[in-house]
């Protein structure tokens, strides 16, 4: 089967080194924000460790200031020279009518007590400076090392942003693996994808030099100067990298190609691009506004950091054996195709919920999930259906990082409430997918016995302890050493900690033959966290730059988008039946978190005004969302999936099926599971009252 990434292509494992400078300051950055989010924990661990090994350490973390007062003061001496300066403002009249005199008695009290506070400071700084050893000034030196790269990061979030979007998005735009719905095949493709891209890019471009100009002439001063720079550089850097990819095309191309295929290898960052270029640009005749709304992308850049890091954790894992491994569970009971589908669909809600969206677990994990399911003989069709879905039932789960943005962004819920009722919904959703295969299954249901089964389950079970224990391990001493649970705040920090060694335990200590060839997999471990870096390089270039440019239809939409016409209506099932309709069609055309920051804005308060329960209406919205996302025009599930399983397979599968249904079930089935899951979710609590 072959396999590509993001596009036509798969990227050569030697890159010259100027191809690798880009991966290796991803890498880079990446590697600070683990160590920089690290630092917070180890900073305070060793602050309380630091009070242990000496009592003074809150002051000794700190220089230690001699005191510039004089504890030898000649206090008789003093009090002539105040007596003197007394003296010498006795011409002032009004003052002579309302001095006493100076007081000699009260000015030596004040003046002993000045001596002996002196006196006890420098006694306490003597006693400091005799605490400060060597092996305390390393200490202290290290701790604030982790002290100063954690506030650095907080503080420049959107610069560490900033940079890991454009230097990704120009190692995407120098593969030429950008998301889109087919790959660039032909010389026309290529033409065509890349004189759009430079388009986009130089729209975006010459709208951040006016916003830049605009700024730096008003009499204001601007707030975010960081971001402005920013976006001119990068921008421009992108522009001028298309340029130069239009003018040196790859050679020997194939000639023959359509205007279609090649209009659908335009990536979709750049189709929405234009799109807004053209409504800014030319309706509405803002030159900075392009770039302006484009800024809202960095509003929340703790966020997307997590994407990106998310991102790495998948390509890290694709590098495991740990996958096929736990497919390995199930293949002793010779379970019939569907059953096989609904078991994926339920081993991948867990990673999913981990990597924070189901974009993230079908390009990390999609190519997985496809091999696996046709090594036992499932039909292309189903294979793809179930590939598509793996990420849809695990975005409710603890710890999804979409949930955590709701909640961020609404202060309605939180995600305690959100999680509670999100396993629910998951089980719900598992519930009809099972149902669904039962109904179009080909094949009679039988499974082997137990007898034969579990004895080869628990031999295939044995290889997988050590995963468990290096998880144990590494989540142990998180918890142990930097008091740091594994949680949907912790986990874009300590997930890359543990399948790191995971691979290093493979390559290192097990070293035992992989259950078949990978040939994206390799097998030294330099090789293997080069590839994987590599890889993550080129998602999240892709997916940041479709995230950040769906960013404008929050941002724009946000003014333009309303669901006020929801408050003429005041029956309930008619209010959720409009909420669905427009969360499935936002769901056809926006990326996930984009979408739920357009929804935050424009139509969640106005929901909650006319009686819908905020979880209610969250969970209804997810499930709705994954609707939109495996639905046509745009489906970006199947789109992800036809990247990671191959244009090939995705021709054949095309061409199998003897019936309508069987012809298209890589849609119709997702289509049936998850629009019968949002009517029970949505009407369902209002049929039996949310008490």
């Amino acid at each position: 089967m072959k396999e590509l990434s993001l596009q036509s292509t798969a990227h050569p494992v030697k890159d010259s080194l100027l191809e690798r400078l880009p991966v290796v300051a991803i890498l880079l950055l990446l590697i600070f924000v683990i160590f920089a989010r690290t630092g917070e924990s180890v900073h305070g661990q060793m602050t309380q460790l630091g009070a242990y090994l000496w009592e003074d350490y809150f002051v000794l973390r700190s220089e230690v200031s001699t005191p510039t007062c004089n504890p030898h003061m000649d206090i008789e001496q003093r009090l002539q020279q105040l007596e003197a300066e007394a003296g010498a403002d006795d011409f002032d009249l009004f003052d002579d009518a309302l001095d006493d005199g100076f007081d000699r008695d009260a000015a030596r009290t004040s003046l002993v007590k000045q001596q002996q506070q002196c006196a006890l400071a420098h006694e306490q700084a003597a006693r400091y400076l005799a605490q400060l050893t060597p092996a305390l000034e390393l200490y202290r030196s290290v701790e604030h090392v982790f002290s100063q790269a954690s506030i650095f990061s907080t503080e420049h979030q959107t610069l560490l942003l900033m940079a890991l979007l454009f230097i990704s998005a120009g190692v995407a735009t120098g593969k030429r693996h950008h998301i889109s719905f087919r790959p660039m095949l032909s010389a026309l493709d290529h033409k065509l994808s890349t004189t759009l891209q430079l388009t986009a890019n130089s729209a975006l471009a010459i709208s951040a030099w006016f916003f830049r100009h605009n700024a730096l002439s008003s009499d204001i001063a601007a707030t975010n100067p960081e971001i402005i720079n920013g976006l001119v550089i990068g921008s421009t850097a992108l522009a001028l990298l298309s340029l130069y990819q239009l003018l040196t095309l790859p050679k020997h191309l194939p000639q023959q190609g359509s205007l279609t295929h090649a209009l659908l290898s335009v990536p979709l960052y750049t189709i929405v691009m234009l799109l807004f270029a053209v409504i800014v640009l030319v309706h509405q005749q803002h030159t900075a506004g392009l770039s302006l709304y484009f800024s809202a992308f960095f509003d929340h850049s703790g966020t997307y950091i997590d994407v990106a890091l998310y991102l790495w954790c998948g390509m890290l894992l694709k590098q495991t054996q740990l996958g096929e491994r736990v497919f390995s569970l199930f293949t002793p009971w010779k379970l019939p195709p569907e059953l096989l589908a609904f078991v994926a669909i339920v081993v991948m809600a867990m990673p999913t919920a981990y990597t924070g969206a189901s974009s993230i677990i079908i390009l990390a994990m999609g190519a997985v999930v496809y091999r696996e399911l046709r090594k036992v003989g499932t039909r292309r069709q189903l294979a793809l259906a179930a590939t598509a879905m793996s990420g849809s039932s695990g975005i409710v789960l603890k710890p999804c990082l979409i949930v955590v943005i709701i909640s961020i962004l609404n202060k309605e819920v939180v995600t305690d409430d959100l999680f509670y009722w999100g396993i629910r919904v998951f089980l719900l959703t598992a519930f009809v997918f099972f149902v669904y295969a039962m109904i179009t299954r080909r094949d009679p249901l039988q499974i082997a016995t137990a007898r034969d089964a579990l004895p080869q389950m628990t031999g295939n079970a044995k290889p997988l302890l050590p995963y468990l224990l290096v998880f144990a391990l590494v989540t142990g001493a998180y918890l142990w050493i930097l008091d740091a649970r594994l949680d949907q705040f912790s986990a874009p920090i300590i997930l890359p900690v543990i399948i790191f060694w995971w691979i290093v335990f493979e390559r290192k200590v097990s070293r035992a033959p992989a259950l078949y060839h990978e040939p994206e997999r390799q097998d030294t471990l330099g090789g293997s966290l080069t590839y994987s870096m590599t890889d993550a390089s080129i998602h999240i270039g892709g997916l940041l730059m479709m995230m950040s440019t769906f960013m404008i239809i929050t941002s724009l939409g946000g003014k333009t988008v309303s669901a006020s016409f929801l408050l003429d209506v005041s029956n309930p099932f008619w209010v959720m039946a409009a909420l669905m309709a427009m969360f499935v069609l936002i769901g056809m055309f926006m990326e996930s978190m984009a979408a739920v920051g357009l929804v935050s804005v424009a139509i969640a308060p106005i929901a909650y005004q006319q009686g819908i329960d905020p979880v209610h209406f969250w969970m209804t919205c997810l499930v709705a969302l994954e609707l939109g996302y495996l639905s046509p025009p745009v489906a970006l599930s199947h789109i992800f999936t036809r990247q990671v399983v191959g244009e090939e397979e995705a021709t054949l599968a095309a061409a199998e099926g003897d019936s309508f249904y069987y012809r298209h079930e890589r849609l119709l089935l997702p289509l049936l599971v998850m629009s019968t899951t949002l009517l029970l979710v949505g009407f369902g609590p209002l049929l039996v009252g949310y008490q």
